[in-house]
């Protein structure tokens, strides 16, 4: 398939199904007694879908989705399109603010939603320009089921070929680390272009023919909602896991060979491996010392002696292949994206057989911009950018993206959209640099960097990545800015107290510069989380909730 040619996502769909058996398995969710659904049953409820969308809404229409991960929510998305709509697709974890601010903003005419849990988030919000409430499940509300659509006989087999590459297909509003949501417009074009980077990179990745994703990002967020339009290129069978606590048992059942996560499910990963680790003596300590040295020296493509070759092998048997077993044994990839992966965690984990591959982008460039080859993965790097954007780094040193991946614009923002798209450059707010082999490297992020009293820049995320690699820590948040010195909020497990947390800052503060070393800090045990608003839903700090929340015991440090 040229992806390059093709006019929609919608078209894409219907390419893919000339392709395939539709009696092939596609889509399972892994929730106890829950069907696996055919290429060919899908289709079947995408037309359905369709035929009544169509029926109720004007084109350009907005159709929002609050919906958790399941079958009906890609069906959803498709048949929205394909009846001439644009997809919202917004957060289950979002505040009541937020869910008020985007039925406002967006003004749906139809909402999707999964259950009644769901509906009883938004429905006080909920006015009279919506025509319809269509549920997955039933509800206490006089909605539309979605099973009493796709039950019926089908009268119409809709397509739509009106779609062009630079129409809306999806307004995705960005988290925000501040303020309000904004909606981001991204076009068929777009998330188009930056499905055909990524196939190049699984042509590379796979020899096998029916890839497995293990899918438990959110399609909410650009980055799983774009992947769910390559799992369809590469015709892979999609499992959406239970929830992020049930995830490692979940890949033992899909047995995945690839899989994309935030940062965050890597820094849990490796602290979970690290433990065991520890616990270990004798033999099995020294082949695991042995597994990470020459995991790291492969890495960097060093050569390896005769007995370290033999060692090696020994290592991939009696190691790697045991950790890989506990994952499903079929993984080929981890891909990492949506904030920075520790440079430290990227080498375990590709050292112990889970190779992982770091990659770079944000919604409003649809969102990938660059990511890691397998033949050659530089772990301090997020990869060379996809052939079909373009990178450049300005004076200042700002990442700047031009392409068709590049958003159409804020939804209803037009000075904002000008504020970043300048001359057709989407300026990133991220600063980087390339090395020798094209390959971008994140140094900081524009608006997250400290300035002290002396004028240096510091970037606090650096000093937090550092200090949540020992296992002590949960979570930390470096503050400073226009002081002479920084200090930390430690969130601790909780039998740690001060005096252990004062040996690990001390520890950390060796290796690292004078203006970036920590001075003072508080021991809390309240972790911070999308529920109390001081995470992003995709798990990056909120800073100036957290600055909020605990302003006063900040300052106490000075």
């Amino acid at each position: 398939m040229d992806v390059s040619k093709l006019n929609s996502l919608v078209e894409l769909y219907f390419k893919k199904i000339e392709e395939v058996d539709g009696k092939k398995p596609f889509l399972k969710w892994l929730k106890p007694n829950k069907p696996t659904y055919t290429w060919e049953e899908i289709t079947l409820n995408i037309f359905k879908l369709t035929e009544k969308i169509k029926s109720l809404i004007n084109e350009g229409d907005r159709c929002l989705i609050l919906s958790e991960n399941r079958p009906y929510w890609l069906m959803t998305d498709i048949a929205i399109m394909n009846a001439g709509g644009i997809s919202v697709p917004i957060f289950t974890t979002y505040s009541a603010n937020d869910y008020e601010y985007i039925l406002n903003d967006c003004k749906p005419s139809i909402i999707f939603v999964s259950d009644q849990n769901q509906f009883n988030k938004i429905k006080k919000f909920i006015n009279g320009d919506i025509k319809k409430i269509i549920s997955f499940e039933k509800i206490d509300t006089d909605s539309l089921w979605i099973k009493d659509i796709t039950d019926k006989e089908i009268s119409k087999k809709i397509i739509n070929e009106k779609l062009k590459r630079n129409m809306p297909a999806c307004i995705i509003y960005t988290s925000g680390t501040s303020g309000n949501p904004k909606g981001v417009v991204l076009s068929h074009g777009g998330i188009l272009s930056n499905c055909e980077g990524a196939v190049e990179l699984l042509e590379t990745l796979t020899n096998k023919k029916d890839p497995i994703f293990l899918t438990w990002l959110p399609l909410s967020h650009s980055y799983e909602h774009t992947v769910q339009f390559i799992q369809i290129i590469v015709g892979a069978k999609v499992y959406y896991a239970e929830s992020l606590e049930k995830l490692i048992s979940n890949m033992g059942v899909a047995k995945p060979t690839i899989m994309t996560a935030v940062p965050r499910f890597y820094q849990n990963l490796y602290t979970k491996i690290n433990m065991n680790f520890e616990k270990q003596s004798g033999l099995k300590k020294y082949l695991i010392f042995k597994t990470l040295f020459l995991g790291k020296k492969i890495l960097r493509k060093e050569k390896l002696s005769l007995f370290e070759k033999i060692l090696n092998f020994l290592c991939e048997l009696l190691v790697r292949k045991k950790i890989r077993g506990q994952f499903g044994g079929n993984l080929q990839a981890f891909v990492s994206g949506g904030g920075a992966l520790d440079q430290n965690i990227g080498e375990f984990l590709n050292s112990v057989g889970l190779p992982t591959l770091q990659g770079y982008g944000l919604t409003e460039a649809s969102p990938v911009v660059s990511c890691n080859l397998p033949d050659l993965v530089k772990v301090e790097t997020v990869g060379p950018p996809f052939r079909t954007n373009k990178v450049k780094i300005a004076k200042d040193g700002e990442i700047l993206i031009k392409g068709e991946n590049v958003m159409l614009g804020y939804w209803n923002l037009k000075e904002e959209t000008e504020k970043v798209i300048r001359d057709g450059w989407l300026h990133t707010g991220d600063i980087g640099e390339l090395d020798n082999n094209n390959y971008l490297k994140i140094t900081d992020r524009k608006k997250d960097l400290i300035v002290n009293i002396g004028g240096d820049n510091i970037s606090p995320s650096k000093i937090e990545n550092i200090l949540c690699l020992n296992e002590n820590i949960k979570q930390c948040f470096v503050y400073g800015d226009k002081k002479n010195y920084l200090v930390a909020l430690i969130v601790g497990k909780k039998e740690i107290n001060n005096d252990q947390i004062k040996l690990v800052i001390e520890n950390t503060n060796k290796n690292l510069t004078l203006i970036e070393k920590i001075k003072k800090f508080v021991l809390i045990h309240e972790e911070f989380t999308i529920e109390n608003r001081m995470l992003t839903p995709t798990l990056k700090l909120k800073r100036k909730e957290i600055i909020k929340n605990y302003k006063q015991q900040l300052e106490n440090l000075y």
